[in-house]
């Protein structure tokens, strides 16, 4: 495919108090493979690169690639580093200085194709920044009577997780969610199978976590977690986590270019990168589509990057790619400062054939990107579907697009905000990619009806179930393949989950059981003992003896709880004290500290 780039001889410029500059390229759509099947980024043609970005070339060795020049159109040659991906499928180039506001850059690079050299052009256009607020979103109020509280952990303070249905036909594995905004701490947070807890991580105040969840990572489970700012115009400031299996962190994910990761996904692909998305405030002429002539708009990023070096293996821009008439949300009313979120992106799944599949909640379809070259190959959905969809499909303001085992999708259809449907669902739906056409194969609602206005989320379990997150309303569901609803559970009103989700998982924290004694006038007392994370403990052991080091067992109890109680007889006390986590197996797990009856009790 030829490469096309339309950039007038000026530069972008913002022009008069009245006009600012275009923000769209003059091709959409216009991403392809260059020469050696070598994919460039930022999109050649494209006007919203950050002048922080790096130029990179996915696809080939870096020793088959050379850079020959990267010239700003004002700010003259650049200079800079040439690194690979850990992968060994490409490298980026990094500009030792960053790039002028409105400059165009050209990119002459080659690649060694057999026992030649072919060219390889980039020519793009740096955007205008929109310096916005970052003000975090404004949380809300709640009871006190609505947080977790526990006696050996008094530095945890979840909110509460009421269950209403709790069936033993549900799918094996433990909950997964992320509360923030409301009463409680927020953070990640993992329920046992009942909606007891089982593992926390709280977060100061408004730094806020999402998307929690089971993936694998250099060829090991671990658990993931956005974590960051959530701010006032609806997107994430911050990094994606990766974490052992002992709770401990082994990776943080920061995006490149000057853009930082987003709350909506965080996807580790086998091959050792993270796919996030990023949202980019810039100035942009909105007079096309009845909008201001200078205002600001924000872009959604799409990154992939490299997890051990940091580098932007690939970046897609929904500004390069999708027309802002695709948009539902209106411009009329949008300003520098409060910015039109015309496309939001917040789903991106890997596909089994290495394609892309996106969400844009504000144009109220899903687009397929093709593998290497991210054009959009089709839609689902919005004012431009590449299928006659039957009646009841259409959705509106959806979440959550994943492509399922037998090539079916679910999403999220919140149908609101404007209420467009009665109530939000989880839909199946089939495409028919020779005929064009789409069919609604099912869908799961709550009774009573829940209307989110955001968020929310679908799984296919390994049992057929299906586990849906509610979004905004803080509810998650479990139903059977066919509609039954075997578990459902609900945090505080004032509390959201992004997303909510079930993953089997074991987890052996790095960190050793903790306890506190609560002790009785008469002698003994109650020991309360907790091991933050720790899938596998049946039973719970108190030692004592007249030393650390010389200790025997003086009571045992099953562990009933994030936090159990072991009834503790009288003259069986220190001076030193220690729990033991045991599995069902009778095998130690984890001892905690020996600590002295007295400060114990100063403690208590």
């Amino acid at each position: 495919m030829a490469l096309t780039f339309g950039f007038a001889l000026a530069d972008a410029q913002v022009g008069s108090a009245q006009t600012g500059p275009t923000c769209t390229p003059a091709t959409l759509n216009n991403s392809a493979l260059q020469p050696g099947g070598v994919t460039v980024s930022p999109m050649p043609g494209s006007r919203d690169a950050s002048p922080q970005t790096q130029i990179s070339f996915l696809g080939v060795p870096k020793g088959k690639l050379s850079v020959l020049s990267v010239v700003g159109s004002r700010t003259g040659s650049h200079s800079g580093r040439f690194i690979g991906y850990s992968q060994g499928n490409g490298a980026s180039f990094l500009p030792s200085r960053p790039f002028a506001e409105g400059e165009r850059v050209t990119v002459h690079a080659s690649v060694r194709v057999g026992s030649s050299k072919q060219a390889l052009l980039d020519v793009f256009a740096i955007a205008y920044p929109d310096a916005i607020t970052t003000t975090p979103a404004a949380e809300h109020a709640g009871s006190a009577s609505e947080v977790q509280r526990f006696h050996s952990r008094p530095d945890l303070q979840p909110p509460l997780v009421t269950v209403g249905v709790n069936s033993p036909a549900t799918a094996p594995g433990d909950l997964f969610l992320a509360p923030y905004s409301g009463v409680g701490q927020p953070g990640p947070m993992i329920l046992e199978p009942n909606g007891g807890l089982l593992w926390f991580k709280p977060l100061p105040r408004y730094t806020s976590a999402t998307d929690l969840r089971v993936q694998e990572y250099a060829g090991k489970p671990v658990l993931t977690w956005w974590q960051g700012d959530v701010s006032v115009h609806g997107y994430g400031i911050g990094e994606g986590v990766i974490a052992d299996s002992s709770y401990v962190d082994i990776a943080h994910v920061t995006g490149g270019n000057g853009h930082q990761v987003d709350l909506h996904d965080f996807q580790l692909t086998p091959r050792g990168t993270a796919l996030v998305t990023s949202y980019f405030p810039i100035r942009c002429n909105l007079s096309s589509v009845g909008g201001p002539a200078d205002a600001g708009l924000t872009d959604g990023v799409l990154q992939e990057i490299d997890v051990k070096t940091g580098l932007v293996t690939y970046e897609w821009t929904a500004l390069g790619h999708i027309a802002l008439s695709e948009s539902y949300v209106r411009a009329r009313y949008v300003s520098v400062p409060e910015p039109w979120d015309y496309f939001h992106i917040n789903t991106i799944n890997l596909d089994k054939d290495g394609s892309l599949l996106i969400s844009g909640r504000n144009t109220w379809a899903v687009y397929e990107l093709g593998a290497g070259t991210g054009q959009v190959l089709w839609r689902l959905g919005g004012k431009h579907s590449s299928f006659k969809e039957a009646a009841n499909l259409d959705t509106a303001w959806q979440h959550d697009a994943r492509e399922l085992p037998d090539g079916t999708i679910s999403i999220f259809d919140n149908g609101s905000y404007p209420k467009v449907h009665p109530q939000s669902r989880a839909i199946i739906v089939k495409l028919e990619q020779q005929s064009h056409t789409a069919a609604l194969l099912g869908e799961l609602t709550h009774n009573p009806p829940i209307v989110s206005e955001s968020e929310g989320d679908v799984q296919a379990l390994s049992n057929g179930d299906w586990f849906v997150g509610w979004g905004q309303y803080p509810e998650f569901t479990e139903f059977s393949p066919t509609g039954q609803v075997l578990f459902d559970a609900r945090l505080p009103p004032s509390v959201r989950s992004y997303r909510d989700l079930r993953f089997p998982w074991s987890g052996l924290p790095a960190h050793p059981p903790t306890f506190v004694l609560l002790a009785s006038a008469k002698g003994g007392g109650t020991v309360y003992a907790s091991w933050n994370g720790a899938t596998g403990v049946a039973l719970w052991r108190v030692l004592a003896g007249a030393s650390a080091t010389a200790l025997s067992t003086v009571a045992e109890a099953p562990r009933s709880a994030f936090e159990s109680s072991i009834a503790v007889p009288a003259g069986t006390l220190g001076p030193y004290l220690a729990v033991q986590a045991i599995d069902a197996s009778g095998n130690v797990l984890g001892t905690s500290p020996a600590v002295s009856e007295s400060s114990l009790k100063a403690a208590g």
